[in-house]
Protein backbone atom coordinates (compact mmCIF):
# COMPACT_ATOMS: atom_id res chain seq x y z
CA UNK A 1 0.00 0.00 0.00
CA UNK A 2 1.88 3.06 -1.19
CA UNK A 3 1.38 6.15 0.87
CA UNK A 4 -0.71 9.14 -0.08
CA UNK A 5 1.16 11.60 -2.28
CA UNK A 6 0.38 15.29 -2.52
CA UNK A 7 1.63 17.97 -4.97
CA UNK A 8 4.75 19.79 -3.89
CA UNK A 9 3.18 23.26 -3.40
CA UNK A 10 2.02 22.68 0.18
CA UNK A 11 1.74 25.22 2.97
CA UNK A 12 2.01 24.79 6.73
CA UNK A 13 -1.19 25.92 8.38
CA UNK A 14 -0.23 27.70 11.61
CA UNK A 15 -1.85 29.27 14.65
CA UNK A 16 -3.67 31.91 12.59
CA UNK A 17 -5.89 29.20 11.16
CA UNK A 18 -6.49 27.81 14.63
CA UNK A 19 -8.08 31.17 15.46
CA UNK A 20 -10.11 31.02 12.25
CA UNK A 21 -11.08 27.47 13.18
CA UNK A 22 -10.85 25.84 9.75
CA UNK A 23 -8.81 22.79 10.76
CA UNK A 24 -10.56 19.80 12.28
CA UNK A 25 -14.11 20.81 11.46
CA UNK A 26 -16.56 18.72 13.46
CA UNK A 27 -14.10 17.74 16.22
CA UNK A 28 -15.24 20.46 18.61
CA UNK A 29 -17.88 18.18 20.11
CA UNK A 30 -15.05 16.20 21.72
CA UNK A 31 -13.10 19.31 22.65
CA UNK A 32 -10.28 18.55 20.21
CA UNK A 33 -11.03 20.80 17.22
CA UNK A 34 -12.06 24.34 16.47
CA UNK A 35 -15.54 24.66 14.96
CA UNK A 36 -18.66 22.60 15.12
CA UNK A 37 -19.78 21.58 11.64
CA UNK A 38 -22.28 19.16 10.19
CA UNK A 39 -21.16 16.76 7.47
CA UNK A 40 -22.83 18.99 4.86
CA UNK A 41 -20.95 22.01 6.17
CA UNK A 42 -17.66 20.11 6.07
CA UNK A 43 -18.30 19.23 2.42
CA UNK A 44 -19.13 22.84 1.58
CA UNK A 45 -15.92 24.08 3.20
CA UNK A 46 -13.71 21.48 1.51
CA UNK A 47 -15.24 22.14 -1.92
CA UNK A 48 -14.95 25.92 -1.64
CA UNK A 49 -11.35 25.65 -0.48
CA UNK A 50 -10.54 23.51 -3.52
CA UNK A 51 -12.54 25.77 -5.86
CA UNK A 52 -10.54 28.81 -4.73
CA UNK A 53 -7.37 27.12 -6.06
CA UNK A 54 -5.72 27.50 -2.66
CA UNK A 55 -2.52 25.45 -2.26
CA UNK A 56 -2.79 21.92 -0.85
CA UNK A 57 -2.42 21.95 2.92
CA UNK A 58 0.59 20.13 4.30
CA UNK A 59 -1.45 19.01 7.30
CA UNK A 60 -3.65 16.78 5.11
CA UNK A 61 -2.28 13.49 6.47
CA UNK A 62 -2.72 14.47 10.10
CA UNK A 63 -6.13 16.07 9.64
CA UNK A 64 -7.76 13.61 7.24
CA UNK A 65 -6.04 10.29 8.03
CA UNK A 66 -4.58 10.25 11.54
CA UNK A 67 -7.25 12.31 13.28
CA UNK A 68 -10.27 10.18 12.25
CA UNK A 69 -8.26 7.10 13.23
CA UNK A 70 -7.53 8.50 16.70
CA UNK A 71 -11.18 9.50 17.12
CA UNK A 72 -12.18 5.91 16.31
CA UNK A 73 -9.43 3.92 18.05
CA UNK A 74 -7.30 6.23 20.19
CA UNK A 75 -7.32 6.49 23.95
CA UNK A 76 -8.56 9.63 25.70
CA UNK A 77 -4.93 10.53 26.46
CA UNK A 78 -3.87 10.08 22.82
CA UNK A 79 -6.72 12.25 21.56
CA UNK A 80 -5.95 14.97 24.09
CA UNK A 81 -2.24 14.92 23.25
CA UNK A 82 -2.33 14.86 19.44
CA UNK A 83 -5.64 16.21 18.09
CA UNK A 84 -5.33 19.79 19.42
CA UNK A 85 -1.85 20.07 17.87
CA UNK A 86 -3.23 18.92 14.49
CA UNK A 87 -6.13 21.37 14.79
CA UNK A 88 -3.68 24.17 15.56
CA UNK A 89 -1.48 23.32 12.56
CA UNK A 90 1.46 22.93 14.93
CA UNK A 91 2.41 19.30 14.19
CA UNK A 92 2.62 17.67 10.76
CA UNK A 93 2.37 13.93 10.12
CA UNK A 94 3.48 11.35 7.58
CA UNK A 95 2.36 7.77 6.96
CA UNK A 96 4.81 4.91 7.57
CA UNK A 97 3.16 2.03 5.71
CA UNK A 98 4.95 0.99 2.48
CA UNK A 99 8.24 -0.87 2.54
CA UNK A 100 10.82 -1.95 -0.06
CA UNK A 101 10.11 -5.47 -1.28
CA UNK A 102 6.50 -5.41 -0.09
CA UNK A 103 5.10 -3.05 -2.74
CA UNK A 104 1.41 -2.56 -2.09
CA UNK A 105 1.31 -5.66 0.13
CA UNK A 106 0.75 -3.91 3.44
CA UNK A 107 0.74 -7.17 5.42
CA UNK A 108 4.30 -7.83 4.24
CA UNK A 109 5.88 -5.22 6.49
CA UNK A 110 9.16 -6.15 8.17
CA UNK A 111 9.84 -3.04 10.25
CA UNK A 112 10.17 -4.32 13.82
CA UNK A 113 9.32 -2.63 17.11
CA UNK A 114 10.97 -4.29 20.12
CA UNK A 115 9.37 -3.71 23.51
CA UNK A 116 11.60 -2.16 26.16
CA UNK A 117 10.86 -0.83 29.66
CA UNK A 118 10.42 2.74 28.37
CA UNK A 119 8.52 1.89 25.16
CA UNK A 120 9.61 0.48 21.81
CA UNK A 121 12.73 0.56 19.65
CA UNK A 122 11.74 0.73 15.99
CA UNK A 123 14.08 -0.57 13.29
CA UNK A 124 13.36 -0.86 9.57
CA UNK A 125 12.75 1.08 6.39
CA UNK A 126 9.67 2.76 4.91
CA UNK A 127 9.41 4.09 1.37
CA UNK A 128 7.19 6.43 -0.68
CA UNK A 129 6.55 8.33 2.56
CA UNK A 130 4.86 11.54 1.46
CA UNK A 131 5.97 14.77 3.14
CA UNK A 132 8.27 12.94 5.57
CA UNK A 133 10.83 15.71 5.02
CA UNK A 134 8.36 18.16 6.60
CA UNK A 135 6.75 15.91 9.21
CA UNK A 136 7.10 16.14 12.98
CA UNK A 137 5.55 12.68 13.57
CA UNK A 138 4.99 9.45 11.67
CA UNK A 139 2.34 6.80 12.32
CA UNK A 140 4.18 3.55 11.70
CA UNK A 141 2.85 0.05 11.10
CA UNK A 142 5.44 -2.23 12.68
CA UNK A 143 5.78 -5.85 13.74
CA UNK A 144 5.76 -6.11 17.52
CA UNK A 145 5.44 -9.90 17.78
CA UNK A 146 8.68 -11.67 16.77
CA UNK A 147 8.12 -14.46 14.25
CA UNK A 148 4.61 -13.33 13.31
CA UNK A 149 3.53 -13.28 9.67
CA UNK A 150 1.20 -11.31 7.46
CA UNK A 151 -1.45 -9.30 9.34
CA UNK A 152 -0.75 -10.95 12.71
CA UNK A 153 1.49 -9.34 15.32
CA UNK A 154 1.37 -5.77 13.95
CA UNK A 155 0.97 -2.56 15.94
CA UNK A 156 0.18 1.05 15.01
CA UNK A 157 2.85 3.28 16.61
CA UNK A 158 3.17 7.06 16.81
CA UNK A 159 6.85 7.88 16.31
CA UNK A 160 8.51 11.34 16.59
CA UNK A 161 10.65 12.19 13.55
CA UNK A 162 13.13 14.46 15.37
CA UNK A 163 15.51 11.72 16.49
CA UNK A 164 18.95 12.46 15.00
CA UNK A 165 20.89 9.28 14.28
CA UNK A 166 17.77 7.18 14.75
CA UNK A 167 15.50 8.55 12.01
CA UNK A 168 16.89 9.45 8.58
CA UNK A 169 14.83 10.88 5.70
CA UNK A 170 16.07 10.66 2.10
CA UNK A 171 14.00 12.45 -0.59
CA UNK A 172 13.14 10.53 -3.77
CA UNK A 173 13.29 12.55 -6.97
CA UNK A 174 10.26 12.07 -9.24
CA UNK A 175 9.76 12.49 -12.98
CA UNK A 176 8.33 15.93 -12.28
CA UNK A 177 11.74 16.99 -10.93
CA UNK A 178 10.38 17.43 -7.42
CA UNK A 179 10.71 15.27 -4.30
CA UNK A 180 7.37 14.98 -2.56
CA UNK A 181 8.00 11.58 -1.01
CA UNK A 182 10.91 9.93 0.69
CA UNK A 183 12.69 6.91 2.08
CA UNK A 184 12.64 6.79 5.88
CA UNK A 185 15.14 4.73 7.87
CA UNK A 186 14.46 3.86 11.52
CA UNK A 187 17.56 2.75 13.44
CA UNK A 188 16.37 2.11 16.97
CA UNK A 189 13.91 5.01 16.91
CA UNK A 190 12.03 5.44 20.17
CA UNK A 191 8.24 5.25 20.51
CA UNK A 192 6.58 5.61 23.89
CA UNK A 193 4.49 2.72 25.19
CA UNK A 194 1.39 4.91 25.52
CA UNK A 195 1.65 5.86 21.83
CA UNK A 196 0.37 2.52 20.51
CA UNK A 197 -3.06 3.14 18.96
CA UNK A 198 -5.66 0.42 19.52
CA UNK A 199 -3.37 -1.69 21.68
CA UNK A 200 -0.39 -3.90 20.86
CA UNK A 201 -1.09 -6.49 18.16
CA UNK A 202 -4.13 -4.67 16.78
CA UNK A 203 -2.26 -2.69 14.14
CA UNK A 204 -3.89 -4.40 11.17
CA UNK A 205 -7.39 -3.47 12.30
CA UNK A 206 -6.36 0.14 12.95
CA UNK A 207 -4.46 0.40 9.65
CA UNK A 208 -7.44 -0.89 7.65
CA UNK A 209 -9.74 1.54 9.41
CA UNK A 210 -7.44 4.43 8.47
CA UNK A 211 -7.49 3.45 4.80
CA UNK A 212 -11.28 3.65 4.85
CA UNK A 213 -11.08 7.32 5.89
CA UNK A 214 -9.42 8.23 2.57
CA UNK A 215 -12.88 8.51 1.03
CA UNK A 216 -15.60 10.97 2.04
CA UNK A 217 -15.28 14.73 2.34
CA UNK A 218 -11.73 14.90 0.96
CA UNK A 219 -12.83 12.89 -2.09
CA UNK A 220 -15.42 15.50 -3.02
CA UNK A 221 -12.85 18.28 -2.64
CA UNK A 222 -10.44 16.31 -4.82
CA UNK A 223 -13.08 16.15 -7.54
CA UNK A 224 -13.35 19.95 -7.59
CA UNK A 225 -9.66 20.03 -8.45
CA UNK A 226 -10.22 17.41 -11.13
CA UNK A 227 -12.98 19.56 -12.66
CA UNK A 228 -10.61 22.55 -12.80
CA UNK A 229 -7.98 20.43 -14.57
CA UNK A 230 -10.55 19.09 -17.03
CA UNK A 231 -11.62 22.64 -17.81
CA UNK A 232 -8.05 23.60 -18.68
CA UNK A 233 -7.71 20.58 -20.97
CA UNK A 234 -10.96 21.49 -22.76
CA UNK A 235 -9.78 25.07 -23.25
CA UNK A 236 -6.45 23.83 -24.64
CA UNK A 237 -8.31 21.49 -27.02
CA UNK A 238 -10.37 24.39 -28.37
CA UNK A 239 -7.32 26.67 -28.67
CA UNK A 240 -5.21 24.13 -30.58
CA UNK A 241 -8.04 22.86 -32.78
CA UNK A 242 -7.82 19.38 -31.30
CA UNK A 243 -11.49 19.67 -30.31
CA UNK A 244 -12.38 19.48 -34.01
CA UNK A 245 -11.37 15.83 -33.97
CA UNK A 246 -14.49 13.76 -33.15
CA UNK A 247 -12.39 11.15 -31.34
CA UNK A 248 -10.89 13.79 -29.09
CA UNK A 249 -14.32 15.28 -28.45
CA UNK A 250 -15.64 11.84 -27.50
CA UNK A 251 -12.81 11.35 -25.01
CA UNK A 252 -13.41 14.77 -23.45
CA UNK A 253 -17.13 14.06 -23.07
CA UNK A 254 -16.36 10.70 -21.49
CA UNK A 255 -14.02 12.36 -18.97
CA UNK A 256 -16.79 14.83 -18.06
CA UNK A 257 -19.41 12.11 -17.70
CA UNK A 258 -17.19 9.86 -15.59
CA UNK A 259 -16.33 12.74 -13.27
CA UNK A 260 -20.04 13.39 -12.71
CA UNK A 261 -20.60 9.72 -11.90
CA UNK A 262 -17.73 9.79 -9.39
CA UNK A 263 -19.28 12.80 -7.68
CA UNK A 264 -22.71 11.20 -7.47
CA UNK A 265 -21.19 8.01 -6.07
CA UNK A 266 -19.20 9.97 -3.47
CA UNK A 267 -22.36 11.78 -2.40
CA UNK A 268 -24.24 8.49 -2.26
CA UNK A 269 -21.69 6.87 0.07
CA UNK A 270 -20.93 9.97 2.14
CA UNK A 271 -21.69 9.30 5.77
CA UNK A 272 -22.31 5.62 5.09
CA UNK A 273 -20.73 2.72 6.97
CA UNK A 274 -16.95 3.21 7.10
CA UNK A 275 -16.45 -0.55 6.84
CA UNK A 276 -18.55 -0.99 3.69
CA UNK A 277 -16.60 -3.74 1.88
CA UNK A 278 -14.81 -2.67 -1.25
CA UNK A 279 -16.11 0.94 -1.34
CA UNK A 280 -12.69 2.62 -0.88
CA UNK A 281 -11.14 0.26 -3.46
CA UNK A 282 -13.83 1.00 -6.04
CA UNK A 283 -13.39 4.74 -5.50
CA UNK A 284 -9.60 4.50 -5.79
CA UNK A 285 -9.81 2.50 -9.03
CA UNK A 286 -12.23 5.00 -10.55
CA UNK A 287 -10.41 8.23 -9.79
CA UNK A 288 -6.87 6.95 -10.36
CA UNK A 289 -7.63 5.68 -13.87
CA UNK A 290 -9.70 8.76 -14.67
CA UNK A 291 -6.95 11.16 -13.62
CA UNK A 292 -4.28 9.24 -15.53
CA UNK A 293 -6.36 9.33 -18.71
CA UNK A 294 -6.85 13.08 -18.21
CA UNK A 295 -3.08 13.53 -18.04
CA UNK A 296 -2.75 11.70 -21.36
CA UNK A 297 -5.41 13.93 -22.90
CA UNK A 298 -3.68 17.05 -21.56
CA UNK A 299 -0.60 16.40 -23.69
CA UNK A 300 -2.54 14.91 -26.62
CA UNK A 301 -4.54 18.09 -27.25
CA UNK A 302 -1.36 20.17 -27.11
CA UNK A 303 0.28 18.20 -29.90
CA UNK A 304 3.99 18.78 -30.46
CA UNK A 305 3.87 21.81 -28.18
CA UNK A 306 3.51 19.51 -25.20
CA UNK A 307 7.16 18.49 -25.57
CA UNK A 308 8.42 22.06 -25.11
CA UNK A 309 8.95 23.32 -21.59
CA UNK A 310 8.18 26.82 -20.31
CA UNK A 311 11.86 27.26 -19.48
CA UNK A 312 15.23 25.96 -20.73
CA UNK A 313 15.33 22.27 -19.86
CA UNK A 314 19.11 22.21 -20.24
CA UNK A 315 19.36 24.01 -16.91
CA UNK A 316 20.08 22.08 -13.75
CA UNK A 317 17.22 20.25 -12.04
CA UNK A 318 14.60 20.79 -10.83
CA UNK A 319 13.36 21.62 -14.31
CA UNK A 320 10.22 23.63 -14.88
CA UNK A 321 7.00 22.08 -16.21
CA UNK A 322 3.77 23.72 -17.26
CA UNK A 323 0.44 22.56 -15.80
CA UNK A 324 -0.31 20.02 -18.56
CA UNK A 325 3.15 18.45 -18.41
CA UNK A 326 3.03 18.20 -14.62
CA UNK A 327 -0.43 16.61 -14.80
CA UNK A 328 0.75 14.02 -17.32
CA UNK A 329 3.90 13.03 -15.42
CA UNK A 330 2.48 13.17 -11.89
CA UNK A 331 -0.65 11.20 -12.79
CA UNK A 332 1.45 8.21 -13.87
CA UNK A 333 1.75 7.45 -10.15
CA UNK A 334 -1.99 7.59 -9.49
CA UNK A 335 -2.52 3.89 -10.16
CA UNK A 336 0.33 2.97 -7.79
CA UNK A 337 0.27 5.14 -4.66
CA UNK A 338 -2.51 4.71 -2.12
CA UNK A 339 -2.68 1.05 -3.16
CA UNK A 340 -1.99 -0.16 -6.69
CA UNK A 341 -4.79 -1.07 -9.10
CA UNK A 342 -3.86 -4.74 -8.78
CA UNK A 343 -4.27 -4.66 -5.00
CA UNK A 344 -7.60 -2.82 -5.24
CA UNK A 345 -8.94 -5.42 -7.67
CA UNK A 346 -7.82 -8.23 -5.38
CA UNK A 347 -9.66 -6.63 -2.45
CA UNK A 348 -12.84 -6.32 -4.51
CA UNK A 349 -12.53 -9.88 -5.79
CA UNK A 350 -11.99 -11.44 -2.37
CA UNK A 351 -14.03 -9.25 -0.02
CA UNK A 352 -16.94 -8.24 -2.26
CA UNK A 353 -17.31 -10.93 -4.90
CA UNK A 354 -16.21 -13.78 -2.63
CA UNK A 355 -13.74 -15.23 -5.11
CA UNK A 356 -11.04 -17.65 -3.84
CA UNK A 357 -8.13 -15.95 -2.16
CA UNK A 358 -4.78 -15.88 -3.88
CA UNK A 359 -2.30 -18.29 -2.20
CA UNK A 360 0.26 -16.31 -0.17
CA UNK A 361 2.20 -19.03 1.55
CA UNK A 362 1.74 -20.52 4.98
CA UNK A 363 0.57 -18.10 7.67
CA UNK A 364 1.35 -18.43 11.33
Amino acid sequence: MNDSTRPSCSIRIGSANQTAGWIGLGWAEGGYGNRTATLTQQVAWAEEYARSAAPPRSGHIGENLLAPTLLAHGSAEQKARFLPAVAAGEELWCQGYSEPGAGSDLAGVRTAAVREPDGYRVTGQKIWTSLAHEADWCFVLARTEPGSRRHHGLSFLLVPMDQPGRVEVRPIRQMTGTSDFNEVFFDGAHARAEHVVGGEGNGWRVAMSLLGFERGVSTLAQQIGFAEELGRVVRDAVATGAADDPLVRARLVRQWAELRVMRWNALRTLGGPAAEPGAPSVAKLRWAGWHQRLGELAVLVRGAGASVGPADWSAAAPYELDAAQHLFLFSRADTVYGGSDQVQRTIIAERVLGLPREPKGVES
